[in-house]
This record gives C-alpha cells, sequence and structure tokens, in this order.
C-alpha cells in the first residue's frame, strides 16, 4: 500500500488508475481487485481509516484535565508524529478528500469540520482563561493547521533528510504559540 500511496502522490488521484496501481505493485490487472475493490474505495478507506484515528485521539484530549495549552499542543503532536510516519497517507488526506463521490464527501467534509471546530473549542477556551491572546477563534484553528498541513513536503520531497521528530515538534509547536500565547 505504500507503494501506492507513493504512486498516487506522484501522479495525482484522479492520474492514477487501477491498472498503474497493480502494474506499480507487480499484480495483474485482476488481482489487484483482491486487494482493493476501486480507487474510490481505496481513497475512502484511507481518508475516513485517518479521520478515525484522529478523532479517538482528539477525544482523549478533549476529555483530559490538561489545560488548553497543554491539549493544543497534544494536537499538534499528534500531527507531526503521524505525518512522520505516514507522509503520504498525510499528502492524500491534503489532495485529494475532494475525490470522494457523494454521499461519503459530504460526509467527510462534516467530520472535517466537526474536527476543526474541536480544536477551536480548544482554543476558544484557552482565550477565555488567559492561557492565549484573544483573537478570531476561526483564524487561529486554520493558523494552526497552516503551520502544520505542509509538513508531509519536505518530508516527500527530501526523503534523505534525517528528522528528529521530537526537534521538529518542538519547532512548529514554539511557531504555533508564538503567535497565540498570551505574553
Amino acid at each position: 500500500m505504500e507503494k501506492t500511496l507513493r504512486l498516487v502522490y506522484e501522479k495525482g488521484f484522479t492520474a492514477t488508475s487501477m491498472r498503474d496501481i497493480a502494474k506499480h505493485s507487480n499484480f495483474e490487472v485482476p488481482n489487484i481487485y483482491n486487494y482493493i475493490d476501486s480507487k474510490e474505495a481505496f481513497l475512502e478507506g484511507y481518508l475516513f481509516t485517518i479521520f478515525e484515528e484522529f478523532n479517538s485521539y482528539m477525544e482523549e484530549i478533549l476529555e483530559s484535565s490538561f489545560s488548553p495549552k497543554e491539549k493544543l499542543k497534544y494536537v499538534i503532536s499528534k500531527h507531526v508524529q503521524f505525518t512522520i510516519k505516514e507522509p503520504y497517507q498525510v499528502a492524500l488526506f491534503v489532495y485529494d478528500w475532494r475525490n470522494l463521490s457523494e454521499p461519503k464527501l459530504s460526509e467527510f467534509k462534516e467530520l472535517r469540520k466537526n474536527y476543526l471546530q474541536k480544536v477551536g473549542s480548544i482554543i476558544k477556551m484557552g482565550m477565555e482563561e488567559g492561557q492565549f491572546r484573544t483573537m478570531d477563534v476561526e483564524m487561529a484553528t486554520f493558523l494552526v493547521f497552516s503551520s502544520l498541513r505542509w509538513l508531509f513536503n519536505i518530508l516527500i520531497n527530501d526523503e534523505e533528510r534525517k528528522v528528529n521528530s521530537i526537534e521538529l515538534e518542538k519547532q512548529i509547536t514554539d511557531y504555533v504559540f508564538g503567535g497565540i500565547d498570551a505574553k
């Protein structure tokens, strides 16, 4: 599957055919259907599995007794760690969710919206408690995710780069909190 994710990243989801996937995976075209029902099923499977993982982690963060600042650090940590481990899955998540067919596209958009609202609730709580400076919550939420969104590009495009996940996480956390922290 890693080879398939890499292929989809390189060619793009719409340009990748089941024939391409079969060839890239060293399967005969009919045999690929033993592993992947369709290109759309492949996309749905990955996107919704990723969301399931992040949503379960988010619920644990929200239910924790930590401060909003600590909760946001854990959100950032989860995203950085997952991106380092699975950059091609994150690329699929960032680029290709728009290729979902209805009703899965609407379902995905709703999940995404709810997830962002949960992160926004952490940020809002941090503002109310004086841990974060007062600003537009939606804008702050999107700025946090903008600093995380393209991390996979660095990892994919420079595979020789040695990445210390703890240092990278600290750099991103320092960057985000440099803009949101109450001073």
